[in-house]
């Protein structure tokens, strides 16, 4: 009615601020991705070894069948559609690659729940163990399957020879970024469905994009290597991984992990008083 007062308080909502609905979800992924970090930081030699070659074994499955995707058809887009298995079998086997180590591990560390001499343990050993569980794979590839060996030795031959430049780094650094966002993805959620699709959506994009992916490559290049067709030698692939490797982590923990956690940084400042009120009771 003209004249009348109208209360705001009683007529308009109030509304939340933009992405507090979000924040829930938001800590509670924070408080797993912490739980399941402290974990795999704390995680004995045998096992933490074993995790890394079955996670070797698995993407050299990918590896193979996307050698007889594309020798079969001549189609590196549909190769890597068929290579997403191996990531897949990753998942459900609950195995681990190198590059699946940084927003998990780093997390917890920066929570309090973990050394640096603990962090570097896992990426230590998870990478050695990837790669020689990847090495007996590829082994076994070329000998089983002499038809593949000529499409083995072309693809190492590309990631050999990528060199020390900005953008061999540069495709390293967007391999540790697309990985980690994978795991940030399957992390979200429980539903084993939704993980799946970041597998597959994320191995694809990878393996697409030629981009330099530290474990991945090695495994193509041990093909190649091991098949005596190769046209690079050891020492190109060693380059090859001390650099891809270098720009993984810079992918993974500087450009995505980093960036998470300043998302929920009164998290990771809770967590880590609490972590060091926890030792200091211990002490006492």
């Amino acid at each position: 009615m003209p004249g009348e007062s109208i209360d705001q308080d009683e007529t308009l909502p109030v509304r939340s601020p933009a992405g507090s609905r979000d924040e829930p979800e938001l800590e509670e992924a924070f408080d797993r991705i912490v739980a399941e970090g402290r974990d795999r930081l704390g995680r004995p030699l045998l096992p933490l070894a074993a995790t890394g070659l079955l996670g070797g074994v698995d993407v050299a499955v990918g590896v193979l069948a996307y050698l007889v995707v594309e020798h079969e058809t001549g189609q590196p887009l549909l190769a890597s559609a068929a290579f997403t298995i191996g990531f897949i079998a990753l998942l459900l086997a609950r195995s681990e690659l190198f590059t699946e180590n940084f927003l998990v591990p780093v997390t917890a560390l920066a929570s309090g729940r973990g050394t640096w001499l603990r962090l570097l343990r896992l990426w230590l050993v998870t990478l050695v163990a990837n790669l020689a569980g990847g090495f007996v794979m590829a082994g076994m590839i070329v000998v089983a399957l002499p038809a593949l060996r000529e499409t083995a030795a072309a693809n190492g031959l590309h990631y050999a020879t990528l060199g020390i430049s900005w953008r061999s780094l540069l495709l390293a650094v967007l391999a540790g970024a697309v990985i980690t966002l994978m795991t940030r993805m399957q992390h979200s959620t429980d539903d084993m469905g939704v993980k799946i699709v970041a597998a597959v959506a994320m191995s694809f994009l990878l393996v697409a994009a030629q981009l330099f992916h530290s474990v991945l490559d090695s495994i193509i290049m041990f093909a190649g290597l091991l098949s005596g067709s190769a046209h690079y030698t050891w020492g190109g692939w060693a380059v090859a991984l001390a650099w891809s490797s270098l720009g993984n982590i810079l992918g993974g923990v500087g450009l995505v992990t980093s960036i998470r956690l300043l998302r929920v940084s009164h998290r990771v400042e809770e967590a880590h008083d609490d972590a060091r009120e926890e030792a200091d009771d211990e002490a006492t």
